[in-house]
């Protein structure tokens, strides 16, 4: 019976240790929610804490500086002039630096697609002037082979950008559209040896060139006078749908209203 009574107090203080234990461990455990959200990556981090961005918009200074050269270089392909200092200077400082200057800049904005447009055509711009003052220099004169080629790469990589663009405002698409269609013309001249497409290509390019100024310089008006004087978009559909990304830029007014 002793004995008995020993073994029933054994068990009795076992099982209470061990129901100490699982209230102890569970009181310890933090449990997480099952479908919680993972923690933020360093990168993230970054730009949830970076400050709000109130440095200058420069899209207008590349588009400004492509328009304007294109269709300098445009209007010496359609036989009115020839290829002098003029296009030259150009593609090298406006073209070409202030371009690369614009990618700098959207780059720091956290744009990848205007960092890559502005920074490539800014570099094109300068390869151009190679392409010419190169031979001059003791490099080797290109081939009708390699110019070709050059204008065909660069039509494909346009291409693409056109079908990115397609996300952005309407005068975006068709400056994209016609640069591609330029760069197309610009290849079938030169492996055909047509004087006519050189002439058509450069008119195009013309064209090309003014819808890229238009829409840098709309940008500059619309942003001053804090309404849309210049349209460069249908009135609903861009705001609409890009109204809330990240990347999009405030309403029209919105810094002048802000502003001490």
């Amino acid at each position: 019976s002793a004995c008995k009574s020993g073994l029933q107090e054994q068990r009795s203080s076992e099982a209470s240790e061990s129901s100490m234990s699982s209230r102890m461990a569970r009181e310890t455990h933090t449990e997480l929610p099952l479908f919680s959200s993972p923690p933020l990556s360093p990168l993230h981090e970054k730009k949830a804490a970076a400050p709000s961005d109130e440095t200058g918009n420069p899209a207008p200074l590349g588009l400004c500086a492509f328009g304007m050269t294109t269709i300098l270089l445009n209007l010496h392909n359609a036989g009115l002039f020839g290829l002098d200092a003029t296009i030259l200077g150009m593609g090298i400082f406006y073209g070409g630096l202030a371009q690369v200057v614009a990618g700098v800049m959207e780059w720091r904005k956290g744009n990848t697609f205007a960092t890559t447009a502005f920074l490539s055509y800014g570099f094109f711009w300068l390869t151009f002037v190679v392409v010419v003052l190169g031979p001059k220099a003791g490099l080797d004169k290109p081939s009708p082979a390699s110019i070709a080629s050059w204008f065909a790469v660069w039509g494909l990589f346009t291409a693409v950008l056109l079908v990115a663009a397609q996300k952005l405002t309407r005068a975006l698409r068709v400056v994209f559209a016609l640069l591609t269609l330029l760069f197309a013309l610009l290849f079938v001249a030169e492996v055909s040896g047509i004087t006519a497409l050189w002439v058509l290509a450069g008119v195009e390019g013309v064209c090309c060139g003014l819808a890229a100024l238009y829409t840098g310089l709309a940008q500059v008006v619309n942003e001053l006078h804090g309404k849309v004087v210049m349209p460069i978009d249908a009135p609903t559909a861009y705001h609409s749908v890009h109204k809330d990304h990240p990347l999009a830029p405030p309403p029209l007014g919105a810094r002048a209203q802000t502003a001490p």
